[in-house]
């Protein structure tokens, strides 16, 4: 994993873990491909829709900060919530 796909995940971990109520329930990994990283984010069903937040305006913010990340770095980022049972 590259320097820059690491601070990506870093960065939704930080955030992921601000928003839910069970934070070492979060999980972030990232699948790379060669201009596009998948960033795949699991968290403890109870804390899906914190995560997600009203009308995906918590999602949203993240994927912006993903994109702003990525025209610095020259990369794609995507978000992607994983729901677990």
């Amino acid at each position: 994993m590259s320097r820059d796909t690491e601070s990506a995940v870093e960065l939704v971990r930080v955030i992921a873990k601000a928003l839910v109520d069970l934070p070492d329930e979060v999980e972030v990994e990232a699948v790379d491909a060669s201009r596009r990283c998948v960033i795949q984010l699991s968290v403890d069903p109870s804390d899906l829709g914190r995560v997600i937040g009203k009308k995906g305006r918590n999602a949203r913010s993240v994927r912006v900060l993903l994109g702003a990340m990525g025209v610095q770095r020259r990369r794609r980022y995507a978000l992607e919530i994983l729901e677990t049972d």
